[in-house]
């Protein structure tokens, strides 16, 4: 056993007892449901709206169970977190210490070395836990640092408005926008109403957006009709990418 490995599997060990406990204090075994928001850094764990948990987090990195692949969240581009690249913190320690694994952004794995590098960033972040979120192809490695407390809390209503999976941005808001806006061409973007990111929404509100040419087929028909709906055919995405359309036409 080299000193990586020695290093590391005491980290391990340090940890197992502090987890233990944290899910004993936590319950976090007995939520039948996840939800992490990429935007606020927080992770709803829940079985119903009257039994849940949230917690503020990190994300340390993901291991690609086709690939077989380890990649620590700084060195990945698809993550959005912008608390992602405290773990830049990580990769100075390992290059210090001359621990390859903890400076290479991404190289062969297994599920092993996400808990050991948890472990690792346990230290060096202050956690209270870990989670490790499952899906079909990745699995995320979560560092928990704060328990929030939902009554009342901003961002918890939001979080809980954003029920849409989309593949670059997660668990989103739902919007919905013409067949024809898109993320490499600007075309116009008129909107029913103002918006912002992070806006709050009311119930009877959505983000809603179309191109130029379906204001015109909107105008000559005077409104919103089964013509003009038709011609824009309307489509869902996620508030981030509604948000980078409007960047991109108002640029």
């Amino acid at each position: 056993m080299n000193h990586y490995q020695e290093f590391a599997a005491a980290q391990l060990q340090k940890l197992i007892p502090i987890q233990d406990e944290f899910k004993k204090q936590y319950k976090i075994d007995s939520y039948s449901n996840w939800f992490y928001d990429s935007d606020s850094e927080i992770l709803r764990l829940y079985n119903d709206e009257t039994d849940e948990v949230f917690f503020k987090y990190i994300p340390i990195g993901t291991f690609s169970l086709t690939s077989k692949t380890w990649m620590w969240s700084w060195f990945n581009k698809y993550l959005s977190e912008k608390n992602k690249f405290e773990t830049l913190k990580i990769k100075k320690f390992g290059k210090i210490n001359h621990y390859t694994k903890l400076y290479e952004g991404a190289f062969q794995s297994d599920e092993y070395d996400g808990w050991e590098f948890l472990a690792i960033s346990f230290d060096i972040f202050n956690g209270i836990g870990a989670y490790n979120v499952k899906t079909e192809n990745i699995d995320f490695y979560l560092l928990l640092t704060e328990k929030i407390e939902s009554n009342m809390n901003p961002e918890i209503k939001l979080l809980k408005q954003k029920t849409l999976e989309c593949g670059s941005h997660g668990f989103q808001r739902p919007a919905f926008v013409c067949q024809h806006l898109n993320l490499e061409n600007p075309i116009g973007f008129e909107e029913a109403m103002e918006t912002h990111k992070g806006m709050e929404l009311n119930e009877n509100e959505d983000l809603q957006a179309w191109c130029n040419e379906c204001e015109k087929v909107r105008v000559q028909y005077g409104e919103w009709n089964e013509e003009s709906e038709k011609f824009a055919k309307i489509k869902l995405i996620c508030e981030n990418c509604y948000f980078e359309m409007k960047e991109l036409n108002n640029a």
